[in-house]
Order: C-alpha cells, then structure tokens, then sequence
C-alpha cells in the first residue's frame, strides 16, 4: 500500500503544495495523513494514526523532511521505526528513497540540516526580540484602549448583546473580553 503524510506548522498554511505531490504519485485520498501541527510536537494524531496502520512492504511519501519532523532525533526514530518495519520512505524534494543505503545516509545528513535550519531561526527570532528590546520596544500586541474595554463591560453588564455583538463592536477579542470579566469579578471578590 502507498500512503502519504503531510503537515504545515499553523492553520493559517495550506497543504495543496503536498496534496499535488499525492495526487502526482496516485495516492487515494483515504490512504493520506494530513494534519496541521507544529513538526517539533512528538504526539502527532495524524503521524500516529499512519504508524498503526503501516505494514511490511508498505511506502510512504512525505513532500520532505521538514514535513515529517524538525529534530534530528525525531525524524531519525520514525525513520528507524519504518525501516524496522519494512516500509519504504520516500521524500518528494530531496529525491530520497530508504529501501536504498544511499538514501539511508542521505536522510541522515538531511535530518541534521533540517534541525540546523530550525535551530538558526530560533536563535535569530531570539536576538531580534533582543535587539528590539534594547531599542526599548516590547512585544507581542499592544493593549486596548481602557475605554473598549469599559463600554465592552457596560455593554456585557447590560445583557442586551450577545458576546459576538460586544466583541464586533467594540474592536476585541473574546478572550480580551473574558479577561476583563473574570479580572473585574477578581477584584470585586477581593473587596
């Protein structure tokens, strides 16, 4: 059997990139595992619901590496958990094959460079973040506005808007508007 595994890190990515090498090579769709789900997490569903179902003599295509795994150690554990099971990997990009020694060093050196790649834009994000900071700006989202949050709570107090409603027009997310809740009941409770 010829099955297919395919993952991209957000949500907010798509997966037709690896659903077109799929439908190049003839994989059904009911033999693909798609998910979306950062590589750096080893629990998996759809990664595990694949290995349970793989047997002896089976192929597994991946669009590369980086799809099946960003660490070296992962990526090399499920490579030798296929070969010891007899299935066949096979990545699209870097034209690497397991059922040959060639493409066992192959997909080792590969591995290494995928984690190098991660590990270099980890540390850059790192001493951007730094760099920022010492220039004096913070990140992550800038607050809102005290008076959102105010007429947001008014509006809530009043039960006439649903938190949808309260949420469109005041500008705020949900959890933005949860947190004013429940840090006002906080406060009221410490009174």
């Amino acid at each position: 059997m010829i099955y297919g595994y395919g993952r991209v890190s957000t949500h907010a990515q798509a997966l037709t990139r690896q659903e077109d090498v799929f439908n190049r090579v003839g994989i059904n769709e009911r033999y693909r595992f798609m998910e979306k789900m950062t590589g750096t997490k080893a629990n998996r569903p759809q990664l595990d619901r694949l290995m349970d179902e793989v047997r002896e003599g089976d192929t597994v295509y991946i669009e590369s590496l980086s799809r099946l795994g960003r660490s070296t150690k992962d990526l090399l554990a499920l490579i030798d958990n296929f070969n010891a099971m007899n299935v066949t990997l096979v990545s699209d990009k870097e034209e690497i094959n397991t059922s040959t020694s060639y493409g066992r060093m192959f997909t080792t050196l590969m591995c290494a460079l995928a984690e190098f790649e991660r590990d270099l834009i980890v540390e850059r994000t790192k001493e951007g973040l730094e760099a920022a900071r010492a220039r004096g700006r913070k990140g992550g989202r800038k607050p809102k506005c005290e008076k959102e949050v105010r007429i947001a709570l008014s509006m809530y107090d009043s039960r006439e808007f649903s938190i949808a409603e309260i949420c469109r027009r005041c500008n705020l997310s949900q959890g933005t508007l949860y947190k004013a809740i429940n840090l006002r009941k906080m406060k009221v409770g410490a009174n």
